[in-house]
């Protein structure tokens, strides 16, 4: 069902402030991800080899974390290193810990081989730690399968219908605009769509000075597997079209999101929307936000039903249009991938099985 010999968001960097032990399924698997004092972040299987207790319920000390149902201590690797009472460590008593990076306001986990878990390929979006891109960072948790999500972000025309008074606009931009490049990639898909002479979207209004002037829109969108999605928006003057880029003056955002999953039916939803013209006056982000999370609440809605429905009737299914092509692409390379990794994984483990030695 999981890739997962790749990197997943697993937490924002203000989830672990205080010292908290942050407890969170990723991929079915329960994790306790934190940050010790000297400010290094851990992640580690969120159970005591012991009794099976949950870390996470335990108390943080130094870079370390001790089980609070016997006292068992655990550093940072999962490396068992106090029992009180007892001098003697068994060396398998000992938790598994996942390699785990630190990026700006994310922190990405690898859950499957751990030798392959290279933090080079962690997808680098630059303009999140690009101090003239602001944004607020945030967290929402669906009740439904991420690919629903993935599917909600591939095809661009909803915005005109869920998003009407939100994120997208006049029902136009469904029927007039239509995507000008579609390219399918390696390890996702690239829609760009341009909506001219149009009136402004409603979260766009909320920022400008003049609400009603005609604009030129254009949306990038890249959607990356496992579930990564950014998307870069450019609002200019109607009548500059393509050339607004090269001649300046227009005003730009960077969405930026990430899908990762909780369970088969539930998912991590992380993102930061960004925006490169609001200098030092945050009210443009905390405005955005504002206005992202009402947009995002429309799609959970829908997304959250669609889980339903599917739970509800097993045999239902949803079929295709042609704007579902990059959607389509998206879940064929993603399915390859997975089964790739079995593969390799089946032809591996009878060797593994081969060298322990007999009874």
């Amino acid at each position: 069902m999981f890739l997962k010999n790749c990197w997943y968001v697993a937490a924002l960097d203000q989830e672990l402030a205080h010292g908290r032990l942050l407890g969170r399924t990723v991929l079915g698997e329960h994790l306790l991800i934190y940050r010790g004092e000297s400010g290094s972040v851990s992640a580690l299987n969120d159970r005591c080899p012991h009794r099976g207790a949950l870390l996470s319920k335990g108390r943080l000390e130094g870079d370390g974390v001790r089980c609070m149902y016997h006292g068992i201590k655990y550093d940072g690797s999962g490396k068992c290193v106090q029992i009180p009472g007892q001098d003697m460590i068994p060396p398998k008593l000992r938790v598994r810990s996942y390699p785990i990076v630190e990026r700006g306001h994310f922190l990405w986990v690898w859950l499957g081989d751990a030798a392959k878990a290279d933090p080079a390929l962690i997808l680098d979006l630059p303009y999140l730690r690009d101090p003239s891109w602001k944004g607020i960072p945030a967290y929402l948790h669906y009740k439904a399968n991420y690919l629903l999500i993935v599917d909600n972000l591939s095809d661009f025309s909803h915005l005109a219908f869920v998003h009407t008074q939100t994120l997208g606009g006049s029902e136009e931009y469904a029927y007039v605009s239509k995507p000008t490049v579609i390219e399918r990639l390696e390890r996702g898909f690239r829609v760009e769509r341009w909506h001219l002479n149009s009136d402004p979207p409603p979260f766009h209004r909320k920022v400008i000075p003049d609400k009603a002037a005609k604009l030129d829109r254009r949306n990038i969108a890249t959607m990356t597997v496992p579930g990564i999605f950014n998307m870069e928006t450019l609002f200019a003057a109607a009548g500059q079209g393509k050339e607004a880029a090269s001649r300046g003056g227009a005003k730009e955002y960077r969405n930026c999101q990430f899908m990762t999953p909780e369970t088969e039916r539930t998912t991590h939803f992380f993102w930061s929307y960004l925006n490169n013209f609001e200098g030092e006056d945050s009210t443009v982000s905390r405005t955005l936000l504002e206005s992202l999370i009402e947009g995002f609440m429309e799609d959970k809605e829908i997304i959250e039903r669609q889980q339903q429905t599917l739970d509800e009737d097993p045999s239902f299914q949803m079929l295709g249009i042609l704007a579902d092509a990059p959607l389509a692409h998206f879940r064929r390379v993603l399915a390859r991938l997975i089964d790739l990794e079995h593969s390799d994984g089946a032809t591996q483990r009878p060797e593994a099985r081969s060298t322990t030695p007999a009874g």
